[in-house]
């Protein structure tokens, strides 16, 4: 197998974080998750992870988040690393939500509808597993 791979969850509620983590730990993939509650908390993880050398695989950015929203978030992340691989995951992923998050720099919307094992296979996609 290869080296374990970084997902950052940028993601406010707690309860859809943790069953974020549980299908994303049963899926098999072999990754490292890190979190976060706020926009402002995701951009210093990142930073963080990013001064040890940890860099995120993935993002995973929620849109509506307390203090600055997934869209400014993105963009702060993105003046830190313009590589960043980030992507929202929301139930607004048709709308001008979205549109911001795109236009921010995000590289995709993965639809909250499609459900916990959708966004697995997504991940999946998404980190080449």
């Amino acid at each position: 197998m290869g080296k374990k791979k970084r997902i950052l969850i940028v993601e406010d509620e707690e309860d859809m974080q943790d069953l974020m983590k549980i299908y994303i730990k049963r899926s098999g993939l072999d990754v490292e998750i890190h979190s976060a509650f706020t926009g402002e908390e995701g951009v210093e993880v990142y930073e963080s992870m990013m001064k040890e050398r940890k860099k995120p695989d993935v993002v995973i950015m929620d849109l509506k988040l307390p203090g600055i929203d997934g869209a400014e978030a993105t963009e702060k992340i993105r003046e830190i690393d313009g590589k960043a691989n980030i992507y929202g995951f929301t139930a607004f992923f048709d709308t001008r939500w979205s549109d911001r998050l795109m236009n921010a720099g995000a590289k995709g919307i993965i639809p909250r509808p499609i459900g916990f094992s959708g966004l697995v296979d997504e991940l999946k996609k998404i980190l080449g597993e």
